[in-house]
């Protein structure tokens, strides 16, 4: 849900006004089993078909534009006259199981085949493959351990350099601090060249693009959960945050267990309480920070002596689009953000994602959005953010038996006896901090946000509205809405925003959702899975990236529990990544969708 101060949101359509303005067709296709090819005993129901458990407004319409993919997360266009081509970044390994571990697969990293390494799919618009680019081998392409995150042409439509961000993680693997890059990949041989590399690499890598005048922007999530480097960022041998600002740290140390102790800012058992961080402290480029919105010149033979945070104070501002220059927010940059989980050595419950404006202040120094000590509106130490112990947790001594947490009695008293309320990262604000313009519900997880063209204003949709995709939560918390009442996540939301000049407002509605169960994978409906984002094309239609099936913790869905000790906690299940295309059918209701 979207809650405010200063501007207004309107909450999802009531059951009753849903059941009148959606339509569905009913399925056919019988859902086909697929099966995670390194831990055989996960599998996931897969049928697409045409979408026709996808619940739309009136005048919309949805279809499959390709599917069978192995985890997207990125989608550009490239136009040619009166027609164009679809290009399509397959992630690679992005989440952390060894049921994913790509070097596993085949012959390993260079396995053309690997459905764990990241490669870009480029279709004509009638959805034609046509070629293959970047797929790792020993002498170029992406990074095999990945995962790469965004494409983009840096002119939009009209090409220009095709960019791409990737990595190799450190979720799933120790050491590989500082691996994320900014490429740029030829859309036609498929060679991956280096523009910007050595960037902050942790729970979160380089992740989403945009461009604006000469400048590349990019969103560069934290490299922790909560700003501590506990033992759920690789075992405690992963890097940690990186202040935009200088910073002084509060007196807190937070436990991992086992004696270990750690600040925020700072290495996994380093403690120094109420030390000054400098700004940019362990970075490897000047201007190099994370939990951030970052900036380089796109013109110049050393990008990386150009870099600037341009906004900060983001747990991880992964979804990043600019807003038209005519729009109520006058081309600023809109940022759908991430919040924390429960786990690490500083968990936190109910942290919600929110929607905020990305700015620099006038004299050139990043704006402050409160992350690590504020969630959304309110100060992380507030109780309804306070841990209730889970798997994730560091402190956490696993039983199965004691649901709901999953730890023992004893490990359990332990986290709530240490951990709540949520104690401080910093002493104080580096500054004033700049509150999100909404918030939505826990868990949800921001992944794409678009601009609607005009040829898509119809019903509810007005002009100057965006969409925006929901991955939805992994199972480390339970539900964040109680059966009969819809789980947040899983779909496609809309924002209408009032009109350029008046007091800024937004009115916020379900949009694309699937009618019965929150992931398709689980009963085999055809429907979304993981939305990883949203783009418009040339031809008006939005295009929804599917991430695909991923087996879980299971805390919020029991039935997208993984199967197997040792395995999770987030299990991939390869050939379940689909590309929606959600097209205008016809004006509805006489309404062109002004702004009134």
């Amino acid at each position: 849900m979207s809650w405010h101060t200063r501007f207004a949101s309107q909450q999802a359509l009531s059951l009753t006004f849903a059941s009148a303005l959606f339509l569905t067709l009913p399925a056919f296709a019988v859902a086909a089993t697929v099966t995670n090819p390194l831990c055989p005993n996960n599998t996931a129901l897969f049928n697409p078909d045409t979408g026709s458990d996808i619940m739309l407004p009136s005048g919309f319409k949805v279809s499959v534009f390709a599917k069978g993919l192995n985890f997207p997360t990125g989608i550009a266009f490239l136009r040619h006259g009166e027609r164009f081509d679809v290009y399509v970044l397959e992630s690679g390994h992005g989440l952390p199981s060894v049921c994913n571990e790509q070097s596993k697969f085949g012959s390993g990293d260079f396995d053309p085949k690997n459905p764990f390494t990241p490669d870009i799919l480029v279709f004509n618009q009638s959805g034609t493959l046509l070629r293959t680019l970047g797929k790792p081998t020993a002498t170029g392409g992406f990074q095999a351990a990945g995962p790469a995150v965004d494409i983009a042409f840096e002119k939009g439509f009209n090409g220009g350099r095709l960019f791409a961000t990737d990595s190799n993680q450190a979720t799933h693997a120790q050491g590989q601090n500082n691996s994320s890059r900014i490429v740029t990949v030829d859309p036609v041989t498929g060679h991956v060249a280096p523009f910007i590399t050595q960037l902050p690499t942790g729970d979160h890598p380089t992740e989403q693009l945009a461009f604006k005048g000469d400048w590349i922007y990019w969103s560069q999530g934290s490299t922790t959960n909560s700003g501590v480097v506990g033992r759920d960022n690789g075992g405690g041998n992963n890097q940690q945050d990186i202040p935009c600002q200088d910073i002084v740290l509060s007196n807190n140390v937070f436990d991992s267990g086992g004696g270990i102790l750690t600040s925020g800012y700072s290495r996994f058992g380093t403690t120094r309480p109420e030390a000054t961080v400098k700004a940019f402290e362990s970075a490897l480029h000047p201007g190099v920070c994370d939990g951030a919105i970052l900036r380089a010149k796109l013109n110049v033979t050393h990008p990386e002596n150009t870099i600037e945070p341009f906004s900060w104070g983001y747990r991880n501002g992964y979804a990043i689009r600019f807003a038209p220059e005519d729009h109520a927010l006058k081309g600023g940059l809109l940022v759908g953000e991430d919040g924390a989980d429960e786990r690490g050595a500083r968990p936190s419950s109910n942290a919600p994602d929110s929607l905020q404006l990305a700015q620099q202040n006038p004299n050139g120094t990043p704006d402050y959005h409160g992350w690590p000590d504020r969630y959304g509106f309110l100060p992380s130490s507030q109780a309804v953010f306070n841990p209730v112990g889970g798997p994730g947790d560091d402190l956490c001594v696993p039983d199965a038996a004691n649901p709901p947490s999953l730890c023992t009695k004893a490990s359990l008293a332990k986290i709530l006896s240490e951990d709540v309320p949520i104690r401080d990262v910093l002493k104080f604000p580096p500054q004033q901090i700049t509150s999100p313009l909404a918030i939505e519900a826990a868990d949800s997880s921001f992944t794409g946000i678009d601009f609607v063209p005009n040829s898509f204003v119809n019903g509810p949709v007005r002009l100057g509205a965006a969409l925006y995709s929901l991955e939805g939560d992994f199972g480390f918390s339970a539900a964040n809405a109680t059966s009969p009442a819809p789980e947040v996540g899983h779909e496609v939301k809309l924002i209408n925003f009032s009109k350029p000049g008046d007091p800024l407002e937004l009115k916020i509605l379900r949009f694309a959702f699937n009618k019965t169960t929150e992931q398709a994978f689980v009963s085999g409906i055809s429907g979304f899975n993981r939305p990883t984002n949203v783009k418009f094309g040339p031809d008006g239609c939005a295009y929804v990236v599917d991430y695909g099936a991923v087996r879980d913790f299971g805390q919020s869905d029991p039935d997208a529990k993984f199967v197997g000790a040792g395995n999770g906690p987030l299990v991939q299940i390869p050939g379940t990544g689909v590309i929606w295309k959600i097209c205008r059918t016809a004006q509805v209701n006489g309404d062109e969708g002004g702004n009134d």
